[in-house]
């Protein structure tokens, strides 16, 4: 972990330091802040970085520290306290914290520990790590405001606190605030006009019932989902290769759409796979933990930055939906909470255990396609035969067949599958299959070697044959397991040796069936571990190559072939198969399927019918005099390339990957193997549960856990009021913050869970509350007494989030696009963005719609993030992001006025403006509701009016560039028209009121 997320003491005494002096110390309230962010560091859960052998986070080992005359703490008697001396005491050598340490406890923080001793040092256990419980808040003056139980518990603060509610605020505001929360984008003018004509009691609610209906929902919650997700269209890391991972954004957005419970939304996304029968959804749901950034350089070991995201895992699961920064147990025992470095790698143990590969994904319309294509080409199979040329000097079809047969024969060899007897690697797991083959899963790394025991061979062996086999398994259908450099599914054979005893045989020739001029098979008997035999550019396919020995084995019995695969990308074989002959000429690579080598090896008397016949469409297949139908039919015959996307596949249970404690964190210092496990401070994990993924997502969402629901409401409270109710949104440890309706808190946890874990029925409960009705305007005194708006009287005010900038400024100018799901968008952005990247990308700006699509779907790159995103505060993906920075800068302003997408929208708008009936006044109207969902005030008006005017003259003096303004038009005049009006609507696209929810 970063040190400044371990360590926040500096910002936490000062936080401290100005907390008010309570009459009587309370423990959570008081106490516990003060011992959590000072004292626990060295006095803490970490027993290896623990001074003094005092321990302050339990009470039992807090009363027995020290020596009898000298106890760290005596309950009910603070002057017979070793503790209360040391942060009371001017001695430079005892006070503690020493001096060293740069923290201080001020006057009030050591009344408040003194007074905690003297009245009994109680302990009691943090708030967060108790089940919730839904309590019934008092009220005395305020119960004719409340309007839904949210009401009843931030009006009981308020009452205590001596303040009263904001008055509801108008109903435009309410309109456009409701929108812009429920779906991400402001209502159009008639949506407006429709909810202000509507005077029915319940308006309001069937509003809100329409926008939780909307397909728009979706796409606006899952843009929040996709921060914790830490979603990107890219691997990372220094060379950022695009990845295919939108099919799991696009499911993200259906779920949600759909209601989906978010215990089953979270049980599908950590272990689809895991769940009986599943779906190609309920796979492409794991696409969460797939996320994870990869690393492609050359250099690299492909394991270390495997154990890299595994760490990302373990702290992406504990911030979505636990609130806990579990990551700062990677390197040590947690220093503030109770999460030992053990239990850290025994949660990992959870998520280690599942492979990477890609799911293929046909569409309907593929696969309608390729049985039809397969129809085809058996059609234009079956008219071979009369497709033949004919002529006195040709020989016949049958004469043809009989003449190739022939002459196939002659370089047919018997090929006898051997099976390895036995079979080691250095990483990959070789397990034989049903056909004598043998795949490779798991793990592979930049060196990889393969130890094939052979047994039972003759005497005579001349030849071996290895032949690659594609697999459905293997990234890019194989027959490799490439996945870091180069193509998906290749494979690098940098050496191969057959060894009797320790003795390595001499081949003297080898061949291949896919020919690479610079991979050759006889590469791989070179004795050079720079180069070898691969097979690029025919993935997906099977390929043999033979490998001819210069002496034929002298006595039968066991050999040893050793397959070493060394290169700068993990690049092992996945699928392949051995076989060996005694025939005198040793073989050769054949450019056809082994079964019809096979075939063509048998005597003619042997053959049946159906065999002949197989044959018989080989020669067709292979005849020169009917090449140009016989590519038809192979082109025909291809697979679709079907898209993919990333997912998780659990190991099976015969190989499970183990999981080991990394001492102080490291990938290379591995100490004793752990099982999977939860920090014991938690509920236990259950006795008869699976411990593996699914197991965990279970635990996560079960009654007993109770963090989860609390994590999950709290950050939708966030959502709609730029604060969560727990403003530390990844951290309910004790180094978070308490609270500010504990109580309510608590009851939206537990009525969570009631409503069978929806998320609309939580969103419609909070929108439906006097409490998110209110106005947002603030009077001084409130703005003194709560800045922050933590105690809830006014209602929420903040900018949008950054593609929310976008969509307003899209859904304003009528440019943007509904259409929904599919592969990233590109929208223009300023040259020069993502040419620092590696490889210096181009960004080739997608047309028609996909330029106006919702900047949900804008390709993110995760080395070069789209650059209006990034101005306005978006993350780029590289890591967990519960709570987005909000900034407010010149740069914003710059973007807003002069990015080409905004002056695209201005001119959109601007255009739209002036070919509209009526006067100025009119038009300047229509703008100004379209981006801000009011109609303008007289003096905005008249401000809106002088402006034009102002433009207007400078376009008619020349100053101003109108066609670069208002683009093209059919008149000098049309230009200058546009070009007043596209200023007008660039301006107020600009306003803070258009890009800020009220």
């Amino acid at each position: 972990m970063p040190f400044k997320s371990c360590f926040r003491f500096a910002a936490l005494v000062g936080v401290l330091a100005a907390s008010p002096v309570w009459a009587e110390a309370d423990f959570t309230r008081d106490v516990r802040p003060i011992l959590s962010g000072i004292c626990f560091k060295c006095h803490g859960p970490d027993d290896k970085s623990r001074k003094g052998g005092l321990r302050l986070d339990l009470r039992e080992e807090a009363l027995k520290a020290g020596k009898s005359d000298e106890l760290a703490i005596v309950p009910g008697k603070p002057e017979k306290s070793e503790i209360i001396r040391r942060i009371t005491s001017t001695d430079p050598d005892e006070i503690m914290p020493p001096p060293k340490a740069k923290l201080e406890l001020n006057d009030a923080q050591k009344k408040t520990l003194t007074d905690w001793v003297a009245a009994g040092a109680e302990y009691k256990p943090h708030w967060a790590f108790i089940a919730p419980k839904a309590v019934t808040p008092q009220i005395l003056n305020l119960k004719s405001q409340i309007l839904n139980p949210i009401d009843a518990f931030v009006l009981a603060r308020l009452e205590k606190e001596g303040l009263s509610p904001s008055p509801e605020a108008d109903r435009p505001t309410l309109a456009r605030r409701l929108s812009l929360d429920l779906i991400g984008l402001p209502p159009t003018l008639e949506e407006t006009a429709a909810f202000l004509k509507d005077t029915a009691p319940d308006a309001y609610e069937r509003l809100v019932d329409r926008l939780l209906a909307s397909p728009r929902y979706g796409e606006r919650w899952a843009r929040r989902w996709l921060d914790l997700a830490r979603y990107a269209d890219t691997n990372g890391y220094e060379k950022d290769r695009d990845r295919n991972i939108w099919p799991y954004r696009d499911w993200v957005i259906r779920a949600l759409n759909e209601d989906m419970p978010f215990d089953i939304f979270t049980t599908k996304q950590i272990a689809g796979d895991l769940l009986p029968e599943p779906t190609p959804e309920d796979r492409i749901a794991t696409g969460f933990h797939r996320n994870t950034m990869l690393n492609e350089e050359g250099g690299i070991d492909p394991l270390e930055f495997r154990y890299a995201a595994m760490t990302d895992r373990v702290a992406t699961t504990g911030t979505a939906w636990l609130g806990l920064t579990i990551g700062c147990a990677q390197c040590h025992t947690h220093k503030f909470d109770p999460i030992v470095h053990k239990e850290y790698f025994q949660f990992m143990a959870f998520l280690n255990n599942a492979d990477e590969p890609d799911l293929d994904l046909p569409t309907a319309e593929q696969a309608t396609r390729r049985t039809s294509n397969l129809a085809q080409a058996a059609k234009l199979l079956a008219e071979l035969p009369s497709k033949w040329p004919v002529a006195a000097e040709k020989p016949t079809l049958e004469q043809a067949f009989t003449a190739w047969l022939a002459r196939e024969r002659e370089h047919a060899v018997v090929w006898e599958t051997v099976v390895p007897a036995e079979m080691k690697s250095t990483s990959p797991i070789l397990t034989a299959q049903p056909d004598g083959s043998v795949f490779a899963s798991g793990d592979a790394t930049k060196y990889d070697r393969y130890e094939l025991k052979l047994r039972d061979l003759p005497a005579g062996v001349t030849g071996l044959r290895l032949e690659v086999l594609p697999d459905d398994r293997l990234p890019g259908h194989g027959p490799g397991m490439g996945y870091y450099e180069g193509p998906k599914g290749d494979f690098f054979l940098s050496d191969l040796k057959l060894l009797v005893g320790d003795t390595a045989l001499h081949f003297s020739k080898a061949t291949a069936s896919y020919v690479n001029e610079r991979f050759a098979a006889a590469n791989a008997i070179d004795a050079d571990l720079q180069t070898g035999w691969s097979c690029g550019g025919g993935l997906g396919e099977a390929h043999e190559a033979v490998f001819v020995l210069d002496k034929p084995l002298a006595q039968g019995g066991e050999a040893t072939l050793k397959l070493e695969f060394s290169r700068h990308y993990a690049c092992a074989l996945g699928r392949f198969r051995i076989s060996y002959t005694t025939d005198p000429r040793g073989g050769e690579a054949r450019e056809m399927p082994g079964e019809i080598a096979a075939l063509i090896a048998l005597p003619e008397a042997q053959l049946t019918t159906p065999q002949r016949q197989i044959l018989h469409e080989q020669f067709l297949l292979a005849a020169p005099e009917l090449a140009a139908e016989t590519k038809a039919i192979r082109d025909l015959r291809k697979p679709p390339r079907a898209r993919t996307t990333l997912v998780l596949q659990e190991r099976p249970a015969a190989n499970p990957r183990p999981t080991f404690i990394h001492h102080r964190g490291e990938y290379l210092q591995t100490e004793e193997q752990v099982q999977p496990g939860v920090p014991a401070f938690l509920p236990a994990f259950p006795a008869d549960a699976p411990r593996n993924r699914l197991g965990l997502a279970r635990w996560l969402v079960s009654p007993e856990n109770p963090l989860t629901a609390r994590v999950a409401v709290n950050r939708q409270w966030q959502a709609f009021f730029g604060t969560g109710l727990v403003a530390t949104l990844n951290d309910f440890g004790f180094q978070g913050e308490a609270p500010s309706h504990p109580e309510l808190l608590d009851w939206l946890a537990v009525e969570f869970v009631k409503q069978g874990w929806s998320l609309k029925k939580l969103h419609r409960l909070i929108v439906t509350s006097a409490t998110y009705r209110q106005s947002s305007h603030v009077t001084a005194a409130l703005l003194a007494k709560d800045p922050k708006n933590r105690l809830l009287a006014r209602g929420p005010r903040q900018r949008v989030d950054a593609e929310v900038v976008r969509d307003i400024a899209l859904l304003a100018s009528g440019l943007l696009s509904e259409k929904m799901y599919g592969p990233p968008v590109k929208p223009p952005q300023p040259a020069g963005v993502t040419e620092a990247a590696y490889g210096s990308p181009t960004w080739d700006a997608s047309s028609g719609e996909d330029r106006y699509r919702r900047a949900l779907y804008t390709f993110q790159k995760r080395s070069a993030p789209f650059a209006t995103f990034n101005t306005f505060d978006a993350p780029s993906g590289e890591v967990c992001v519960a709570r987005r920075d909000l900034t407010n800068t010149p740069l914003q302003s710059l973007t807003l006025l002069n990015d080409e997408a905004f002056l695209e929208c201005a001119q959109a708008l601007g255009s739209r403006a002036a070919e509209l009936p009526g006067d100025d006044e009119a038009k300047t109207a229509f703008i100004f509701q379209r981006c801000t969902s009011r109609p303008p005030r007289a003096a905005e008006t008249a401000k809106l009016l002088a402006f034009l005017a102002a433009q207007r003259e400078r376009i008619a003096h020349g100053e101003l560039p109108a066609k670069d303004i208002a683009g093209a038009a059919p008149s000098k005049a049309e230009i200058n028209a546009r070009a007043a009006w596209t200023l007008l609507a660039r301006s107020v696209l600009n306003l803070d009121e258009t890009i800020t929810k009220n």
